[in-house]
């Protein structure tokens, strides 16, 4: 963790992080400092990149997501050049949610989400299998979400 911030501004993160519509004025109460005060620390946090942002969680059931897949990709060269060819395919495609490269016996591990398994074939065919440098898939339905928080600890 970088030095440059204090307990306070750790204090303001980790409300921003539980509420990222908390107003000025609330976030102030709850810190103990005048808005003003507070106003110029969120700006620095924002512009020291320790907040990257703030968005709504939606519900992927509500909008016809509801199925969660992951998928380890192996390429078949690991090649500069075949990295950013895969690395910006996978860049507009909405299904693909995360997309992490790793160390281990596979390249990439995909989080995606889909309607359902129909869905799901269908993206496998049409998109995931169709994907710059893929050699090989290995899928994991998700039966169950058990945690899934995007929440740092602080």
């Amino acid at each position: 963790m970088d030095t440059d911030i204090d307990r306070i501004d750790l204090r303001i993160l980790g409300l921003l992080q539980a509420d990222g519509r908390l107003s000025n004025l609330k976030l102030a109460e709850a810190v103990g400092l005048s808005p003003t005060a507070v106003l110029a620390r969120t700006q620095r946090l924002q512009r020291e990149g320790y907040i990257l942002g703030f968005e709504a969680r939606l519900n992927p059931l509500k909008l016809g997501r509801g199925m969660l897949v992951f998928v380890e990709v192996l390429l078949d060269r690991t090649t500069p050049h075949v990295f950013d060819q895969f690395k910006a395919a996978v860049q507009v495609r909405d299904e693909i949610m995360e997309c992490h490269m790793v160390a281990g016996g596979f390249d990439y591990l995909l989080k995606t989400r889909v309607s359902n398994m129909s869905a799901y074939r269908d993206f496998a065919g049409q998109v995931l299998w169709q994907l710059p440098g893929v050699r090989e898939t290995r899928t994991y339905a998700v039966m169950e979400e058990v945690k899934n928080s995007a929440r740092l600890p602080l």
